[in-house]
């Protein structure tokens, strides 16, 4: 117990984490190299992945490392070279409450403009016009719930007033605020898996600027999940997560986008970083862990959660700037774990802070409706004894 109180005063963990290993004795490969790459989803029903890169989409097969373009040409994809939209891809999940399932293979896109806005991409290519989240000054994060607790919805994350917004939107477009609350937060998101101790259906979410790692449950609120141990700060701290899937150690791998950005001092090199699934099972990883990763040099860790979670260093931080998902998969295409049934308080805290808000906007429409009552009755008072 003071082993562990230590470990958690000298790597700055959260209460009931402990620190595995300070060592980090692997490294990144850069052997793909992607021009402008942003942000990686995947696997397809066909194995392949789907890279995002100076506002262009393609597909990449493992294996070979081949790419071609995605959703390119007339009527097609055409996004900014500049800020972030990131992606998702579906796996096809059913939103029984909804009554429809998304489509299977499609790609959702973050958009920059309109505000709050998320951009449907068929299986052919074509884009559609999907949902506009409310009370965002933009969206900087987006996933699916894999494990059923937010009903199987498209989950995204957008800054606002000193908050961040969680929504999910359901295989209509329609969206559910779950907080407007939440803790600052942005970058690559993901739902842990069931198994994932107490946190299991919680979407967690990193924060670049403290290096703390965030659990958000279905009913809105959130707790520290871990603290990284990594460095902090702008373009600097945790910027990506995932989890490991079943069967990734016979075939699988990590990925993670390292965009150029020159003149930061992590200025990258513009290449899709790689780790086999059987070099991370060297170092302890296990199916159901969480991997994070930083955005200034790629600085890897592991995060295995039962009665407490623990933290392991895996790879040190380089000149890498990394950006978006960190992308787990196994050797074939995505498959769903455990699944949970919906919560049955989704959304709550959403629910009370709006009532609050216009419980509070009433209360003080009511107290300004009574001054100005009183100023007239005291003006016609004073008038009448004028008279009088």
């Amino acid at each position: 117990m003071v082993l562990a109180a230590l470990a958690a005063v000298v790597f700055g963990l959260a209460p009931g984490t402990t620190a595995v290993s300070a060592a980090a004795p692997l490294s990144w490969s850069r052997s793909l190299h992607v021009p402008g790459v942003l942000d990686v989803a995947g696997p397809r029903s066909d194995g392949e992945t789907v890279v995002a890169a100076a506002g262009r989409l393609l597909v990449l097969e493992p294996a070979t490392g081949s790419q071609r373009q995605f959703a390119a040409g007339a009527g097609g994809y055409s996004g900014s070279s500049g800020g972030e939209p990131y992606i998702a891809l579906s796996t096809g999940s059913r939103v029984a409450s909804a009554g429809c399932s998304f489509g299977l293979d499609d790609l959702f896109v973050l958009q920059l403009e309109p505000a709050g806005g998320v951009l449907r991409i068929d299986g052919q290519g074509r884009p559609h016009p999907f949902a506009t989240v409310d009370g965002v000054a933009s969206l900087n994060g987006i996933t699916f719930d894999s494990t059923g607790r937010f009903g199987g919805r498209l989950l995204v994350t957008g800054p606002s007033h000193g908050a961040t917004v969680v929504a999910a939107i359901d295989c209509r477009g329609q969206v559910m605020h779950i907080t407007d609350a939440a803790p600052v937060v942005e970058g690559g998101i993901a739902v842990a898996p069931a198994g994932f101790g107490a946190y299991g259906g919680d979407l967690v979410a990193p924060d670049e600027l403290s290096g703390n790692l965030y659990a958000i449950r279905p009913d809105g609120s959130s707790s520290v999940l871990a603290r990284s141990g990594l460095p902090g700060g702008g373009d600097i701290g945790v910027e990506g997560v995932g989890f490991v899937p079943a069967g990734f150690t016979s075939g699988g791998a990590a990925y993670f986008a390292d965009r150029s950005t020159p003149g930061n001092p992590h200025p990258g090199t513009d290449s899709l970083l790689r780790l086999d699934g059987k070099s991370l099972s060297g170092v302890r990883v296990r199916e159901g862990d969480l991997l994070a990763a930083t955005e200034g040099g790629a600085a890897l860790i592991a995060v295995h959660c039962g009665q407490t979670c623990e933290v392991t260093r895996i790879v040190a931080g380089d000149s890498a700037h990394g950006e978006g998902h960190l992308l787990v998969a196994g050797p074939g295409p995505a498959t769903r774990g455990q699944v949970l049934p919906e919560a049955s308080d989704l959304g709550r805290a959403a629910l009370v802070q709006r009532l609050l808000f216009w419980g509070g906007a009433g209360l003080v429409a009511a107290l300004v409706l009574t001054l100005v009552s009183l100023v007239v009755l005291r003006r016609r008072r004073a008038s009448a004894r004028r008279r009088g």
